[in-house]
């Protein structure tokens, strides 16, 4: 037996060797078949039948390369990761336990997501094109300051630009040092390529005024999507180097520190904490660069260099160009093309070559850029010159992320000279080309335009060399032209396709005679043919220019050559199409199928495709591996981490036989340097690869299964990465399907994907299969609704290879064919068929078992949907029935197609049965049924000799994604099963139970054993309130009620009688019972409903929303055993030692110091960390150094002293956490192998100068640090809402949100916001029925509450709110100055403050400080709205953004969000508590509602709750300093470990300060800055509380500086003596305070100094407002003379001084400056 291809195999088949002991452990299944052939190659598959028994000694087939028998037989030694089910039961009845684990894959076998067949390719579901649409996006950019600009006296303005937009700060007069801080932001709404493309670009102007532009001092510029890819998607606090693009050798002129952040609609920018900008100037460590890319950035020169195009299509369209062909008759090209490249902002094109589809350039485009750019792509664009405007033939982007690579073996981004394919629109020459934009590079070409001969080169230049010339002006110069063979051998390639299935043809198209057309490139397009290529004759088909036509047929003699052969066949005959239902029709191709083939000529340069495959496929593998572990995750089927494991092996398996097939060819002539560069870089990333594979496989275990997982998506990303080709070669084949000559839809197949070859993993992954295609339609039309309705579902199947490799083409067809040929050449054997006659057909019964779908989508005005589905198989359809008003609808329908004919062997079908498609839909009373979605499935098959039992039948019920567009919605539960009719016709079928159901008419029901098993189970449902109900057709909502349904059953809520008055419900708890599936993923979705009762018995459906998981709803009895353990003996728990109260701190230290001194000695290495903190801001008041000696004065600290510490303390633990997460990942890294060590290297040198830091501090020890910091009490600091980081108080009450309305159409308008029509709070918990009789037995336990005991009154309550506003940060500008004047208002209820008086004037960062209270009652006032607004002087003010509080959750929750836990407890001073109640008081209370035993106080300081017992100090200072005995503080320690107490025990909300972000209605998910504040709340019927902490903004104290200037030495000298030629200055010293320039002083001058001395004893007084908890300096003064009023500054206190030469009658001369950097601490 011979396999054909790389060598003779010889297959053993000694019975000796037909199992080799123990080898199945290591090499998972492996199971190759060498088919015999036959001359004809119809007799496919006899050897099938034995297939079972072909596991023999085959592994010297694996040295080889897997050599493919030439007919792709059975493939399944490719595939370990999914066999399929059947093999399963018999290959475990055989080998008994060696089969591993790893290797089967059980989770949704049937689905279609595993690639079950060896003949039929994946179809894939997502049908719209997402590239191209518009979307918002926000670039926010903050000008902080410049340093070390490069120039002397000047006035520095920053311009920010993005894309064509320009914005300026202001100007700072005579500083090289400018503080800005200044924030600006750009809005824009494009597609996400336009968006990421466009440049940011940062440039330092010097004087700039309304008179004169100014002079650059130096830019910075980067492209948006490098800041998109940046973590959280922006850089924070860096410093840009700024450069002068005008003079390369000119080196660094200055830095620019700013922030630059892009949002996306939905992209949440975590803001780092500004508490107090930290003087971190470390400019170095801080650089404004993505990881990876070296601080010291080379000028380079960018060569792209454009040699030629070939195949343009004829652009002009002018009459004139008509009447002159008609006239003269001569037929000049008609385009004059040019080429233009776009990279980092600037633009440069070649000449233009006059009429010439053909065009020779040869010239090369040079930019002139840092190296390496921070611009991801460059632009390439062939242009048609014409005299009204320039349009865009085909444009190309290179991303120069995939020519070059940056590691220790990386390499300069290099390309080419290799072809480049331009995709667009259409060749149809009208005058308005509707798809212009897709030429343009917007969503994906429809068309093969033009491909263009390219290469790119860069080389760093050496600035040093005085010849270099220095403008980074784009140039053009010619090129050398390269060798015609440069990019491959010419080779002649042959496709071949058969269309075996075209049906779901949309009806809107007509029912007009329908064709196909096939091209790749130009060959094959009939409507223009192509230029004739150069070298070689076009062969041309079809009815394309007549003369061309002519041409062709009479040369056909000498074309003739070798096989006869004479025109390629690109389209198949025309056809008209069937009706299948009211949507769709179909072509009826029976047992005819349709073929079509086409040669062209293409440079040969396979291997490049052959490496993208290989690479492509390891990927499938793993992200099928990868969603198997993720589906055996979710539905908790048992170890997902064997699987995991199995995955990895393959993975490192796939990556080493790379290693052995790429490196073949390697001294191919025409490979380019990218060739080569990337083949090493793959193969080492690979290498790579396969080790971490390797080492992590022996890493994953059950518990680290989750961060595993995140490690293999990253080798996902990696392969796709590497696997994507730059360097194009063969163009994509696009499939047009024509009606009456009109092109109405289309699918594009990459190349690459139907390659040939003859090692396996090489061939392209649908070559040689039948692959289900479904048409869309071009460009914009496919947007929207429109692109998610199938143009026509196509099962077609290709082959593209060289022509002389074609000889095995056919291979992969279903078998049971003849050929037809054309009748011309008849004797010749290898002539391709035009039509394939099919003479075997089997019938097939399929039975569609529809249970139920879920979470589907709103198509109705109500909110909800009639939904019903539709199955299309082959060319049938059939609907389930129609369910009205419900997103879950539950058909609980079989639907049987009969008499369903497929062609081809019997066999074959088992395995590849085609795929199923199901719609669903949305019935209308009037008009059409809208389409709400889509999913496919794959039937489990039974062939008539086989029995319907277990394992495989009957089919289990799965679950399918449903997509409309590319977004999800909703799942389909369901089954499908293909029956073969046998010789014995339907009677041999298994019986179709049951009788037809009664109430539903001929409706059969899902049989027994495919529905799932019922179990009986009670639902409870809380019921609470309604809140925030909107209008129903502008009435307002009077009488609510609540419908509950699930499985068909449910239960109805009390009335509201008055929904304004009391939106509570009066009846708490009511139960149902239903029968739900035992298996909880199956369990069907609760249906929450409120209707509006209206006179006269009619109801109005407000909103509704559908629980679509009841898991966490599920109540399980706990388990007896495991309960009793921990409630035995005493537990103490352990305090951590910063909790003891401060006064103890003082005593302790005394102790410590047995001498009552209390000087501390402090090591160097602490002094030095504690200057640091300091010198950070460090919190609040402390004098100088004596921070350790004595505490701070109670009287100086006050709240914002509490504030600023807490800050600090939250600034440490976010370092501590990145600083260990960097640990952990280091370790990671450590373990993953020695293999990623060079990767380890990389990173760790971006990172080094920020790491040393950590480790430095790390050594001293913490603890007693920490401790005699401890002064100033604090708070927590969120830096998120309250509400994220305690689950939403949904403790027990849970609000789910009522929605209404459709759902648009087009993704960005509708957003669920503007759907919710109210809220519906309440619970609902769902239990088996029978409880265990020790719950319901307990004490207390009242059986009007079920599951619901302890639950407060739902009773109106009034409470009193307390909102504190601390500050706001990053406010989006109102206005035009990129300022706001902003100010508070608040809304609950009907109460209504507008705190408009005190707004803040230009200010994005503004401090409140302010309290207010609000008398509310709960339900009916229960959110509270906090908004921003900007002051205007004229006209409405505008809301900048605003955040809403669910208040009434947080008042009942058990967290007690109602007032903060404070961390001590005192009576006075600037710590007082603040609730009414005293600890111990709370205390009580919670162990009374949580049924737990104590508190018992003991003697000693020791409380006892439950089980635990707590230690802490038992005495109390007041005001006085006496002291006095207290339980309080024990109280607290409990309260504060609340969470550790068994049972009853929750976290508590501690006193705190939360972050929100403020959004704007108008703007949908993009913040507007954050506010900080909290809230506290006060009951009315408990004793009232204190008055409300005074947080009011810091008032800054007055200083003064003096600074006496007594000489100076060695001064530049400036002027010349006019008689004696002498140098001499005439020298004063000018100094300020930083953000004061214009309250400058000068010292007198020293006239004629001749050394550079002089001599002044001369004192200025700068008087200064000073924050010394911010270490900043406050400036109040007007912007400018048309200023309202005064804007606040807070600037770092910095003092310049400069050194002037004073001239009579000029402008003064600047010699140089210096800067104090913090003014020394004030004692």
């Amino acid at each position: 037996m011979v396999g054909v291809g790389l060598g003779i195999l010889k297959v053993p088949s000694h019975p000796k060797h037909s199992m080799i002991p123990g080898f199945l452990g290591a090499l998972k299944f492996v199971c190759l078949l060498f088919p015999r052939y036959s001359a004809t190659g119809s007799s496919k598959g006899k050897e099938k039948t034995k297939e079972h028994k072909a596991g023999k000694g085959v592994f010297s087939a694996m040295k080889l390369g897997k050599t493919r028998p030439s007919k792709d037989e059975h493939r399944k030694q490719d595939d370990p990761a999914v066999l399929e089910t059947e093999d399963l039961d018999r290959k475990a009845m055989r080998y008994g336990a060696g089969l591993e684990p790893d290797t089967i894959s059980l989770a949704s076998v049937t689905a279609v997501t595993t690639n079950v067949s060896n003949k039929r390719s994946k179809p894939d579901i997502r049908m719209e094109p997402s590239a191209g649409r518009p979307m918002d996006y926000q670039v926010s950019v903050t000008i902080i300051e410049a340093r070390q600009l490069v120039g002397l006296n000047m006035d520095p303005v920053v311009c920010v630009e993005v894309g064509e937009e320009k914005k300026y700060t202001s100007m700072k007069e005579s500083t090289n040092c400018p503080y800005y801080n200044e924030y600006f932001v750009f809005d824009f709404h494009v597609p996400p390529d336009v968006m990421f493309d466009k440049i940011i670009k940062l440039s330092v102007i010097h004087s700039k005024n309304l008179l004169r532009s100014g002079t650059l001092v130096g830019s910075f510029k980067m492209d948006v999507g490098t800041v998109y890819t940046q973590p959280e998607h922006q850089f924070y606090h860096k410093w840009a180097i700024l450069s002068d693009p005008e003079d390369l050798t000119a080196g660094l002129k200055g830095y620019l520190k700013c922030d630059i952040a892009v949002v996306g609609k939905g992209d949440n920018i975590k803001t780092p904490h500004k508490a107090n900008e930290t003087d971190e100037d470390d400019i170095e460590g801080n650089l404004l660069l993505p990881d990876g890319v070296p601080p010291e950035r080379q000028w380079a020169r960018f060569y792209i260099k454009i040699y030629r195009a070939e195949g343009l299509p004829r652009m002009n369209t002018s009459i004139m160009a008509n009447v002159k062909k008609a006239l003269i008759g001569e037929n000049k090209d008609l385009v004059d093309p040019y080429v233009q490249v776009a990279f980092a902002g600037q633009k440069g094109k070649t000449s233009i070559q006059k009429s010439s589809y053909e065009p020779l350039w040869n010239e090369q485009i040079i930019f002139t850029e840092m190296f390496p750019p921070l611009c991801k792509r460059i632009k390439i664009q062939i242009r048609d010159s014409d005299k009204v405007n320039d349009v865009a033939i085909g444009t190309h982007f290179i991303d120069l992320r995939k020519i070059s690579n940056e590691g220790d073996k990386g390499f300069l981004p290099t390309f080419g000279p290799a072809w480049v394919n331009m995709y667009g629109s259409t060749r149809n020459y009208t005058l308005m080309d509707e798809h212009q934009e897709l030429n343009e590079g917007l969503g994906e070409g429809v068309s093969f335009r033009a491909r263009l001969l390219l290469g790119l080169a860069v080389e760093i230049l050496d600035t040093t060399n005085p010849e270099i010339n220095s403008s980074t002006e784009v140039q053009v110069e010619q090129a050398t032209a390269v060798a015609d063979n440069c990019s491959g051998k010419m080779e002649e390639f042959f496709l071949f396709g058969a269309f075996l299935e075209a049906t779901m043809i949309d009806r809107k198209i007509g029912d007009k005679p329908i064709n196909f057309e096939v091209t790749i490139g130009n060959y094959g397009n009939q409507v223009d043919g192509s230029s004739k290529p150069l070298l070689r004759r076009k062969k041309e088909g079809g009815d394309g220019d007549e003369e061309e036509s002519e041409l062709l047929q009479n040369s056909s003699e000498d074309e003739g050559g070798e096989d006869g052969e004479l025109v390629s066949v690109s389209s198949s005959q025309p056809m008209k199409p069937l009706v299948t239902d009211r949507n769709y029709f179909h072509l009826p191709y029976l047992e005819k199928k349709p073929c079509i083939y086409i040669r062209s000529w293409w440079q040969d340069q396979r291997r490049r495709l052959y490496n993208a495959n290989i690479m492509d496929k390891i990927a499938d593998k793993l992200e099928e591996g990868l969603n198997d572990v993720q589906e055996m995750i979710k539905t908790e089927k048992p170890h997902p981490e064997r699987r995991l494991r199995g995955v990895l092996e393959e993975l490192s398996s796939g990556c080493l036989r790379f290693l052995t097939l790429a490196d073949k060819d390697q001294h191919h002539s025409s490979r380019t340097r990218l060739d080569r560069e990337r083949l090493k870089s793959c193969m080492r990333e690979l290498e790579n690869m396969a080790q971490q594979a390797t080492a992590l496989r022996s890493q994953v275990k059950r518990n680290t299964m989750k961060d595993k997982l995140k490690l293999v998506q990253n080798f996902l990303q990696k392969l796709r990465f590497l696997a994507d080709e730059p360097q194009h070669t063969i163009p994509d084949v696009f499939i047009w399907m024509m009606s009456n000559n009109k092109r109405i839809a289309y699918a594009r197949i990459p190349s690459k994907d139907i390659l040939y070859s003859i090692v396996d993993e090489e061939m392209g992954k649908d070559c040689a299969k039948v692959k289900t295609v479904f048409l869309k339609l071009p460009g914009k039309r496919g947007f929207g609704p429109a692109g998610w309705t199938v143009q026509a579902k196509m099962d077609i199947y290709l082959w593209l290879g060289l022509n002389k490799q074609r000889k095995d083409f056919l291979s992969g067809l279903p078998c049971g064919f003849e050929e037809k040929k054309t009748p011309r050449g008849q004797n010749l054997p290898s002539f391709p068929p035009i039509s394939l006659l099919y003479t075997k057909k089997q019938v097939f019964q399929l039975r569609a078992h529809m249970y139920q779908a879920r979470s589907l989508f709103a198509a109705d005005s109500s909110g909800l949907s009639d939904p019903f589905a539709r199955v299309f198989f082959i060319s049938q359809s059939q609907c389930t029935e129609v369910l009205n008003e419900t997103l879950c609808p539950t058909w609980d329908q079989l639907l049987v197609f009969d008499n369903v004919e497929l062609y081809g062997e019997a066999h074959e079908m088992r395995d590849d049965p085609p795929i199923i498609v199901i719609e669903i839909y949305d019935q209308d009373t009037v008009g059409k049924a809208d389409f709400m979605g889509r999913t496919f499935a794959k039937p489990v098959v039974k062939m008539s000799d086989e029995q319907y039992c277990p394992p495989r039948f009957p089919p289990q019920l799965e679950y399918y994604q449903i997509y409309r567009g590319n977004a999800t919605a909703g799942d389909l539960l369901a089954a499908f099963e293909l029956l073969q009719i046998g010789p014995g016709g339907k009677s041999d079928l298994p019986p179709i139970d049951g009788p037809t159901d009664m109430d539903r008419g001929p409706i059969l029901p899902v049989p027994l054993g495919i529905r799932p098993v019922l179990s009986r189970y009670r639902v409870e449902i809380l019921f609470w309130g309604l809140r925030d109900l909107k209008r129903v057709n502008l009435a307002q909502v009077d009488r609510p009620r609540v419908d509950i349904e699930c499985a068909g059953k449910g239960v109805q809520s009390a009335l509201i009688q008055n929904y304004k008055k009391n939106p509570n419900f009066s009846t708490l708890v009511k139960w149902f019972e239903v029968d739900l599936p035992e298996n909880e993923l199956l369990h069907p979705p609760l249906n929450i409903r409120v209707v509006d009762c209206r006179a006269f018995g009619r109801y109005t459906l407000v909103g509704s929303h559908t629980v679509s998981s009841l898991r966490k709803f599920i109540y399980r009895p706990p388990d007896k055993k495991a309960q009793h353990w921990n409630m035995a003996g005493e537990i103490v728990v352990n305090m951590e030692p910063e909790v003891p109260i401060k006064k103890m701190d003082t005593m302790v230290k005394l102790e410590a110091n047995s001498d009552a001194v209390v000087k501390v000695d402090v090591t160097e290495e602490e002094k030095e960390k504690k200057k640091k903190k300091k010198k950070g801001g460090g919190g609040g008041g402390g004098g100088g150094e004596e921070v350790e000696e004595e505490e701070p004065d109670e009287s100086m600290l006050d709240w914002w002293s509490k504030y600023f510490a807490s800050i600090e303390t939250m600034k440490e633990q976010l370092r501590q956490q990145e600083a260990a997460a960097a640990e952990a990942e280091e370790k990671e890294e450590m373990e993953i192998g020695e293999g990623s060590k060079a990767q380890a290297k990389n990173k760790d040198k971006s990172k080094a100068p920020k790491d040393d830091k950590k480790k430095k501090q790390q050594p001293v020890p913490e603890l007693p640090e920490k401790k005699k910091q401890q002064k100033i009490d604090e708070l927590k600091v969120f830096n998120k809402e309250l509400e994220a980081e305690f689950d939403n108080f949904e403790d027990w009450l849970h609000t789910f949100n009522l929605l209404r309305g459709k759902i648009g159409d087009n993704d960005d308008n509708a957003t669920e916001e503007e759907r919710i029509v109210g809220r519906f709070k309440g619970s609902m918990c769902v239990y088996k029925v029978p409880l265990p009789d020790d719950i319901t037995k307990e004490a207390g336990y009242d059986p009007t509450f079920g599951m619901f005991q302890g639950i407060p009154s739902n009773d109106p309550i009034n409470v009193l709110v307390r909102v504190y506003i601390v500050r706001a940060t990053d406010l989006h500008p109102a206005d035009i100055n990129g300022k706001a004047d902003p100010y508070i208002a608040i809304k609950l209820g009907k109460t209504d403050i507008k705190d408009k008086e005190n707004y803040i004037s230009k200010q994005l960062n503004p401090v409140f400080g302010k309290s207010f209270d609000i008398e509310a009652t709960f339900p009916m006032e229960s959110m509270l709205t906090v908004a921003v607004y900007d002051w205007d002087l004229v006209g409405t003010d505008d809301l900048i953004g605003e955040t809403k509080i669910d208040l009434e959750n947080r008042f009942y929750s058990k967290h007690r969000a109602t007032c903060g836990v404070s961390q001590t407890y005192s009576i006075h001073g600037y710590n007082t508590w603040r609730d009414p109640m005293k600890p111990s008081q709370i205390l009580s209370k919670l162990c009374k509602e949580g049924k737990v035993d104590g508190p018992h106080f003991g003697p000693g300081g020791r409380v006892k709750v439950a089980n635990r017992v707590f230690t802490g100090p038992t005495e109390i200072e007041d005001e006085n300093g006496q002291k006095k005995p207290t339980d309080e503080h024990l109280a607290l320690a409990v309260l504060r470990h609340w969470e550790d107490i068994p049972r009853a025990g929750c976290r508590l909300v501690p006193e705190h300060v939360e972050t929100r972000p403020l959004l704007n209605p108008d703007k949908p998910g993009i913040e507007q800055g954050r506010l900080e504040m909290w809230v506290d709340m006060f009951p009315m019927d408990m004793p009232a509380p204190g008055p409300a902490i005074d947080i009011s903004p810091r008032k800054p104290k007055k200083y003064e500086l003096r600074v006496i200037v007594w000489n100076t030495d060695e001064v530049i000298l400036e002027d010349d003596d006019y008689f004696t030629g002498e140098k001499s200055s005439d020298i004063f010293v000018r100094g300020w305070l930083k953000g004061q320039q214009e309250d400058k002083q000068d010292t007198d001058v020293h006239y004629h100094s001749l050394t550079g001395e002089g001599n002044f004893n001369w004192r200025y007084i700068f008087p200064f407002d000073y924050l010394m908890a911010e270490e900043k300096i406050v400036i109040s003064k007007k912007e400018s003379m048309f200023s309202w009023d005064e804007t606040e500054y807070k600037i770092p206190a910095r003092l310049t001084l400069q050194v002037w030469d004073a001239d009579h009658f000029s402008a003064d001369d600047f010699l140089g400056t210096w800067r104090v950097q913090s003014i020394p601490q004030t004692p």
